[in-house]
């Protein structure tokens, strides 16, 4: 695992990733493969990020987790309940939405998909959610807020990291997690892809396309 060139600066690099790796050198069932860990900060260089999306941590089931928070790999189906929250939302938002679960081309517009763990043992939700991956979330979200920023916090856990994000110029969008115990919650109607693109028509930027449709 190699850190990504334009977040090597970042102190979590140097102070708690040694840690970190040397942890998971020691357990061969860890999921996302090595090689694509770090891919949502690669495709997201600080200077081009313009939307965060907060996740929790990989999807634990083999063959799924692809790097990105909420995407998998293109062939795998059904989509998880998350991401099939996800789409349905955006059918209604935008009246469509894309064809595999495979968000890595949200990533290519500058949608940082970021999981606040980077890895998760095969099977366990959650297992590595207190290994220390969470210090490199908080400073990617303050190294994004050096710049307007959206960013979208589903549910209590992507909400907690709130506090990291520093100025009074981002748009800052919280609502319920797309879980199917949540959705309804306010989730669903909660129309945040169309008013992210709103927000970055008035910052002079072009809109994201979230849906894979030529445009």
């Amino acid at each position: 695992m190699t850190p990504p060139k334009a977040w090597s600066h970042l102190p979590f690099f140097e102070q708690d990733f040694p840690t970190i790796a040397g942890e998971l050198a020691e357990n061969s069932d860890i999921l996302p493969p090595a090689d694509v860990r770090f891919s949502a900060l690669e495709a997201c260089p600080p200077e081009k990020t313009r939307v965060v999306i907060l996740g929790q941590d990989p999807y634990p089931t083999p063959g799924h987790a692809n790097g990105l928070a909420f995407s998998v790999a293109p062939e795998v189906s059904p989509l998880p309940r998350s991401l099939a929250n996800i789409y349905a939302e955006l059918q209604s938002d935008l009246g469509s939405c894309p064809s595999n679960g495979d968000l890595t081309f949200w990533a290519e517009q500058g949608v940082l998909l970021l999981n606040t763990a980077l890895t998760v043992p095969a099977g366990k939700a959650g297992g590595h959610a207190r290994i220390g991956w969470g210090s490199l979330a908080r400073q990617v979200i303050q190294e994004v807020s050096k710049h307007p920023t959206a960013f979208l916090l589903w549910g209590r856990h992507a909400q907690s990291f709130a506090n990291n994000i520093h100025g009074s110029e981002h748009m800052v969008l919280e609502s319920a997690h797309p879980s199917p115990l949540s959705a309804r919650r306010g989730f669903f109607g909660s129309r945040p892809f169309s008013r992210i693109n709103d927000w970055l028509r008035t910052q002079g930027q072009t809109p994201i396309n979230w849906t894979g449709e030529a445009q």
